[in-house]
């Protein structure tokens, strides 16, 4: 199939072509006069380091509090023997501690570590494991015992590796399992008379997303770039503000050496009681370097988003706790300085580490995100001042504001006009709400001013009442997006948001793709996104019913598209209804010819069924293909079902 790759064997579709029993709904379709261009950037992906969406996530790190640097140092760790967590004469200043393994004093005992992983350390099969320390023997030559131990202490796999130097050097070594284990430790024993001081353990597989050592776990980023995204918005989310000033997400910690990147807390460890992990940070080892790079090999525009001065304003009622309007320059200057980063040449403080990193090239930065979901005459008045700044640097750069955290009410009413007054280029809108308001907000955009500002829905998902990735919550997605497409002039951009879960490790549902140690699952969402990224086409076509958009007519609603490169329409219905629908679709303005229709279909039975690690393919698209003649399509839709269809 020509547009989406599918794991498994698909079903022929068995609706197309019907004898009709009753008056069909009149959907006319004019490929005559197309109308607004659709942005490349219209259907994104949006990450935030929540739900361990990054550290135990998509950076493929085996090994937590790899540098001795959470607040409780050896958390992560079990130790036994005779060990110190030490700083004088530390090899990396932003990360200072490490441990000494010294001699137990008696031939019988032994001193080490193990690491419990990400919920565990999770190994496969025939799988190589890249395993590298940072070390060096206090005096003369020493050595260290490297093993994979399952649950019940047997060993996997064990390497030893000389410590040759009283100098701070990096050891490699590539430890390949012989079984499947989710719940395996990393064990280490001094394995000398000598004591050894290690640093920075870290071990990845080999075989991570385009191979890279410090890379990403393979079948999560193959999933982004399976779903073809225009835009990647990154970090954040509230993480960028952080629950204080100290620890929002600051972009320049989190590149140059992956060694010497300092260690933040995650503000989801401890923001909800019963989902409270105490031992979630962020090491940055997945950072703005990587970020750019993922943008890139995914295909889409990269969309940062900086700190405004605010820190989480739900979390903070006072002032004190953001930076005032007078002391903002560094935060400025940081705005700056990223776009250097992306895109200044090698001359350029910034750029240069770009290229030391790898990366020559530009990264074509054009749009910055400046605040989360910021409100009030405090974001405002911060906002003008980077705006300020910003368009006289760097006016090739868009800039997108804030509505705030919800899709209504005073603090969105304020902001709309106060973004207009700013000038800012896209303003930013989050909407987390149940199926009924999708359903009733399909026409959302019809009649939003054409003149201010355009609209990125940065975050949203349907709540289904029990917030779980039910068939019910991806049709009322897919039922609301049709509004979306149909006035791409005015949303340029959308993404879902959150983006990735951890099965054991989640503070927010629902999810896009959820994950354990070694599998993952794409949830009913994910699919209606990827059905709308890979038929996004390049011009909206008017697409009526009974000369009104078809916006929940019935329980239908359609939008269409022309894609003038692959000379095709992609018309998008989905049926809410609880019964079938016949249709009827005339193509005005084109001449009655022989067509190849595709087809692709997202349908269940059972409204609250779900992709899951067990179920992974309980809901999944169907193909068809079918032909016809003249210019019209008539079908049958089925209940409870969303279709695209590409006819070329």
């Amino acid at each position: 199939m020509k547009k989406l790759q599918y794991s498994i064997t698909v079903a022929l579709l068995s609706l197309a072509f019907v004898k009709l029993n009753a008056e069909p709904l009149r959907i006319d379709i004019n490929v005559k006069k197309p109308g607004s261009e659709i942005k490349k950037t219209m259907y994104g992906i949006f990450f935030e380091d929540i739900n361990f969406g990054a550290d135990g996530g998509l950076y493929a790190e085996k090994i937590k509090n790899r540098s001795f640097e959470f607040p409780q140092n050896l958390l992560g760790w079990t130790t036994f023997g005779k060990l110190e967590v030490c700083t004088v004469g530390a090899p990396f200043p932003n990360n200072p501690h490490y441990v000494r393994l010294i001699d137990p004093g008696h031939k019988e005992k032994r001193t080490g570590l193990d690491n419990e992983g990400f919920f565990g350390v999770s190994v496969e099969t025939d799988a190589e494991y890249r395993f590298s320390v940072w070390a060096r023997a206090t005096e003369g030559a020493s050595s260290i015992r490297v093993e994979l131990v399952d649950e019940i202490n047997k060993i996997i796999v064990a390497k030893k590796i000389d410590i040759t130097s009283n100098e701070w050097q990096k050891y490699t070594i590539i430890l390949k399992s012989l079984h499947t284990e989710y719940k395996a430790k990393l064990r280490i024993f001094l394995d000398g008379k000598q004591s050894v001081d290690l640093d920075h353990i870290s071990m990845f597989p080999v075989d991570t997303w385009k191979g890279r050592e410090n890379g990403l776990r393979k079948d999560l980023a193959q999933a982004l770039f399976d779903l073809k995204p225009g835009v990647f918005r990154f970090p954040g989310g509230c993480i960028v503000e952080g629950t204080d000033l100290d620890t929002r997400y600051n972009w320049k910690n989190s590149v140059g050496p992956v060694e010497n990147r300092k260690l933040n807390e995650n503000r989801w460890n401890y923001s909800f009681r019963d989902r409270f992990f105490p031992d979630y940070f962020q090491t940055y080892g997945l950072g703005f370097y990587e970020f750019f790079q993922l943008s890139e090999d995914i295909g889409a525009e990269p969309l940062p988003v900086v700190s405004v001065g605010l820190s989480c304003q739900f979390q903070n009622a006072c002032c004190d706790a953001h930076v005032s309007v007078s002391q903002l320059d560094s935060y400025v200057q940081d705005a700056l300085d990223l776009i250097e980063f992306a895109n200044g040449d090698i001359t350029t403080k910034w750029g240069k580490l770009r290229t030391e990193m790898g990366h020559p090239a530009p990264f074509n930065l054009k749009l910055l995100a400046v605040g989360n979901e910021q409100w009030g005459t405090e974001y405002v008045e911060r906002l003008a001042v980077f705006m300020k700044i910003l368009s006289e640097k760097h006016p090739e750069i868009k800039i997108v504001g804030s509505a705030g955290p919800y899709p209504d009410g005073e603090s969105f009413n304020f902001l709309w006009p106060e973004m207009k007054k700013l000038k800012v280029d896209l303003v930013d809108e989050h909407y987390y709400r149940p199926e009924d308001w999708f359903l009733k907000n399909a026409n959302r955009y019809d009649l939003y001013d054409r003149k201010g500002p355009a609209v990125f829905a940065g975050e949203y998902a349907c709540h289904a009442k029990n917030r779980k990735n039910n068939f019910q919550s991806a049709l009322a997605e897919a039922a609301f997006m049709t509004g979306l497409e149909r006035n791409a002039d005015i949303v340029q951009m959308c993404t879902y948001a959150p983006l990735f879960a951890h099965v054991q490790g989640w503070q927010w549902r629902p999810d896009m793709i959820w994950f354990d140690n070694l599998k993952s699952v794409r949830s009913a969402n994910y699919y209606v996104q990827q059905l709308y990224s890979n038929y996004v086409g390049t011009h909206v076509l008017r697409t009526e019913c009974n000369k009104q958009p078809l916006s929940g007519q019935d329980g239908l609603f359609a939008s269409s598209v022309l894609d003038k490169n692959a000379k095709a329409v992609y018309l998008k219905i989905a049926n809410t209804s609880e019964q079938e629908k016949k249709v009827n679709v005339f193509f005005n303005g084109q001449k009655p010819q022989l067509r190849q229709v595709h087809s692709v279909t997202l349908h269940s039975d059972n409204k609250d069924v779900e992709n899951t690690l067990q179920m992974p393919f309980a809901i999944l698209p169907v193909v068809s293909d079918f032909k016809l003649n003249g210019n019209e399509l008539t079908l049958t839709v089925p209940a409870k079902c969303f279709q695209v269809f590409d006819i070329r």
